[in-house]
């Protein structure tokens, strides 16, 4: 079991010169870790990027939903371990392309490179690389949940309202996005679920 977590073990602190307090908007209080620690990580366990390790892009695409698009990324991350490729890890990040703000709607030229970082870190999270981070966030079915506020009730109501109309659950969606709870969906997540759903039929009258 030991060898088992030993990767783990050694990768899941990460440095307070790589840790950052999110200080505002809707992840204010969680932790930011910067992408350039998990290169070094990875380059450290494995050896270089190339030899060591590597990444593959399986996919990218865009989302529209409304006046706002948002860019996906898919990757495949491998490692060598004693001399052998792993299976591919899988990992899904996104950003936005297309974002209304006060000053009208701002383009980014690097939505798939920031995407592609997300990716990155969420294949890196299934090695446990940065997990302490991870574990004291993370919420599990155990956890007592905070009530939510009138902003996470006025943000997920357009998700509430297209559930009602098609006739799915609340819980539909935390499975199909793997989160506990569905307060605890992503704006971008609201937004591909809204983007999915629009052309759905309304539920049949019973």
């Amino acid at each position: 079991m030991d060898e088992n977590l030993k990767i783990y073990n050694e990768v899941r602190t990460v440095p307070t010169e790589a840790k950052r307090s999110i200080t505002g908007g809707r992840l204010k209080g969680k932790t930011e870790i910067n992408p350039m620690w998990r290169i070094k990580t990875l380059t450290d366990q494995f050896g270089p990027c190339g030899i060591g390790w590597y990444y593959e892009v399986t996919k990218q695409w865009l989302e529209p939903s409304g006046n706002e698009v948002a860019a996906f990324v898919n990757i495949n991350l491998y490692i060598k371990v004693a001399g052998e490729w792993s299976k591919p890890i899988s990992g899904v990040g996104g950003a936005m392309f297309v974002e209304n703000q006060k000053s009208g709607a701002y383009v980014s030229d690097e939505c798939y490179k920031m995407a592609t970082t997300d990716a990155i870190s969420v294949a890196c999270k299934q090695l446990g690389i940065g997990a302490d981070v991870y574990w004291d966030a993370d919420k599990t079915k155990y956890t007592d949940p905070a009530q939510p506020t009138e902003n996470d009730r006025k943000r997920l109501e357009p998700v509430f309202s297209e559930l009602k109309r098609i006739g799915y659950s609340a819980n539909s969606v935390c499975k199909t996005y793997k989160i506990a709870s569905v307060y605890d969906l992503s704006d971008l997540q609201i937004k591909d679920f809204l983007q999915k759903t629009k052309n759905m039929p309304d539920k049949e009258a019973g």
